[in-house]
């Protein structure tokens, strides 16, 4: 993990779908914008309710956003006698709540929601159906859902098993990300691995970083993650700190609109110490904290490659940033460099036990692990294996190539860690989504200048085309 291969000036940057409980899916129309105006309430014999048999209730999310949700609920009268009215009950958890609602009545308690019919929608001759629709803050899932006082099909006393949306953003399915244990875990408490790429210095390659690149990542490649790299030196950050600011905020704001989750990488590399840049560490994160703390898919990584300075260093310095960040923004993951270019000390002689032995004192963290296929064999994949089992571990970045990003592919042994990460749920960032020269870059050069095309294969180079084949290929993102 030659520093080399940076300091050369390049030549030449769930929710959605159908999701019901347990029930047959029905396609339902999107959520009007505005509820219907009729909101008169019918008078109701809830007795009488609770007596009709075959009454059936599908909640379907129809539409999705960062933040919550939009959903409609189908009543169908399978009995052979008419109802002259529905309730529908379920549970929400804690942190969503409904927004807004419409064709329906509804009331409150706690996290409890009950939903009556309108005036007109009430009266159900056998074998008719009548909905009403909701829209949610937050990204829970009802549960204990019931209709006329049974359990709709598939509710009953716990939140039901859902399967992952079809169609759906990464952010939308997964939610806010957490540590557990050595895993990367979404809002549902599942292990989850996220794919995708990492820039190029924004400094050389921002040209590559374009709307109809990133929907291209977003869409074609079916990324889950971009990583921001912005370099401290190399005419990066400390040239002109208001504007790499801005242009990672950017960024940050693009992968948001995309659905993406996004590291944000502080790309220190030469001085390999980080603290060296500890006051531009401060004021980076802090700008960056402080203008994206309400989003859910922000991932904060301080340190690139520390290099030539000592594990018990690194971690001082973790530890003056960390706070930093978690003053702000208390929630997101932070992703911690780890000795001799991200490799665990590998690459100065050392292993994975002077992490292991002492960490970082914070929690929701992770350590980083970089290779490159080529150049770091069975010795660096060993390592990561022994250290994900004992810490939460995310590779933010590797090549197929050798330690300076060119070279020969090495597809074969690139597969081989691919393999471990999937089995191991370690999430993966390829380096690098440009059109650098050089071979570990995915197009080929002039792609960005003239504006792609990005989607297929046509512009990419050979680890271009293997990389977005592998990315494309998702992981399950459970969501129960």
């Amino acid at each position: 993990m030659s520093p080399a291969r940076f300091r050369i000036r390049p030549v030449a940057a769930a929710i959605g779908g159908a999701l019901l409980f347990a029930l047959t899916v029905t396609a339902a129309p999107a959520a009007p914008a505005a509820p219907a105006p009729d909101r008169t309430v019918a008078t109701v014999d809830h007795q009488a309710q609770a007596a009709v048999a075959g009454m059936t209730a599908k909640i379907t999310r129809t539409s999705a956003w960062d933040s919550g949700y939009g959903a409609a609920v189908a009543i169908t009268n399978d009995a052979a006698t008419a109802a002259n009215g529905w309730t529908v009950e379920f549970d929400l958890p804690a942190g969503t709540n409904i927004s807004s609602q419409w064709s329906t009545v509804m009331t409150r308690q706690g996290q409890r929601y009950t939903f009556t019919n309108v005036s007109y929608n009430g009266g159900l001759d056998p074998g008719r159906t009548a909905s009403f629709g909701f829209n949610a803050s937050g990204l829970g899932l009802p549960f204990n859902c019931t209709v006329n006082g049974a359990p709709c099909e598939g509710g009953g006393n716990t939140e039901p098993p859902i399967d992952p949306p079809t169609g759906a953003s990464p952010v939308a399915v997964n939610g806010q990300l957490s540590v557990c244990g050595t895993k990367l875990c979404n809002e549902h408490g599942n292990p989850i691995q996220l794919r995708g790429m990492s820039s190029h210095g924004t400094q050389w390659y921002p040209q590559c970083l374009t709307g109809g690149s990133l929907d291209a990542l977003a869409d074609d490649w079916k990324a889950d993650v971009l990583r921001v790299s912005t370099y401290v030196q190399e005419d990066g950050y400390e040239t002109d700190p208001q504007h790499f600011t801005d242009l990672a905020n950017t960024l940050v704001q693009q992968a948001t609109d995309r659905g993406m989750y996004v590291i944000v990488d502080w790309h220190m590399l030469s001085p390999g110490d980080p603290n060296a840049n500890l006051a531009n560490a401060r004021k980076f994160f802090t700008d960056i904290a402080n203008s994206n703390k309400a989003k859910s898919n922000i991932i904060y990584e301080i340190a690139n490659e520390p290099s030539g300075v000592s594990w018990p260093q690194i971690k001082s310095y973790a530890e003056q940033i960390i706070p930093v960040i978690r003053n702000i923004d208390s929630d997101a993951p932070v992703l911690v460099g780890t000795r001799a270019w991200s490799s665990f000390g590998v690459s100065e002689g050392a292993d994975e036990s002077e992490v292991v032995n002492n960490r970082v004192n914070a929690p929701n963290i992770m350590y980083t692990f970089h290779f490159y296929a080529d150049s770091h064999r069975d010795e660096y994949l060993a390592t990561l294996s022994r250290a994900a089992e004992k810490l939460p571990v995310f590779v933010t970045e590797f090549g197929t190539q050798n330690y300076s990003g060119e070279g020969e592919d090495d597809f074969a042994m690139s597969q081989r860690y691919l393999d471990l990460m999937k089995a191991k749920k370690i999430s993966w960032v390829n380096w690098n989504f440009s059109d650098d020269h050089r071979s570990g870059a995915v197009f080929k050069p002039g792609t960005c200048n003239s504006g792609g095309p990005w989607a297929g294969t046509s512009s990419l180079k050979p680890a271009g085309v293997w990389i977005r084949d592998r990315i494309r290929t998702a992981d399950d993102f459970r969501t129960s």
